[in-house]
């Protein structure tokens, strides 16, 4: 079946003749597409057929509810973290996703005592979990909350890459001096190098 392109926003088909797959989202009872792309019916098991909407081949990787990403810190305030959502899992994203990661999304305990600026600095690599889809700016409400997501790579004041002392500590090699930091207990398949 030829994919046919279709605009973010597109009323693709009622709910009676399909399935909203990923890139579609439903309201009163219509399909929508959520992305610029192209319009892909599958007829899986289900009576209905499933529809997407992919972007074209090159970057038709999304950033989904529950995907672990990767992401560079770009701002921090006192109510959340800025970032960019650089990988999906280990693929490298073509084009930039911003997201946010809310204080209150910072870590799973204590979240009243948490702040932003002892979690994350600016260019910290962080790993984190899509928690939702956020508004038209596509920027992508993110989750550390778990052990083995937050902060993987950080630089020191002298530049250094930082080594993790603890789940809330790293330590700058050279001139040993500590920060603050929501560490990642990180799982070895989400190493990026």
């Amino acid at each position: 079946q030829p994919l046919s392109p279709c605009v973010a926003g597109e009323r693709l088909c009622s709910t009676e003749e399909a399935t909203a797959g990923s890139g579609t989202y439903t309201r009163h009872g219509f399909i929508f597409s959520s992305l610029a792309g192209c319009l892909e019916r599958k007829n899986e098991d289900s009576e209905l057929p499933v529809v997407s909407v992919v972007r074209d081949s090159e970057s038709q990787l999304l950033p989904n509810v529950g995907a672990v990403v990767t992401c560079k810190v770009c701002s921090i305030n006192s109510r959340f973290a800025k970032v960019h959502i650089l990988y999906v899992g280990s693929t490298p994203l073509k084009s930039t996703f911003r997201g946010t990661i809310r204080r209150e999304d910072i870590r799973a305990t204590e979240k009243d005592k948490v702040e932003v600026y002892k979690s994350f600095r600016p260019s910290d690599i962080v790993l984190a979990k899509v928690i939702s889809l956020g508004d038209a700016q596509s920027n992508y409400l993110l989750s550390t909350a778990e052990n083995e997501l937050g902060v993987v790579v950080a630089r020191s004041e002298a530049g250094v890459q930082m080594v993790p002392i603890s789940w809330c500590e790293m330590q700058c090699p050279r001139t040993h001096t500590k920060e603050f930091r929501k560490v990642a207990r990180v799982q070895p398949q989400f190493l990026q190098t």
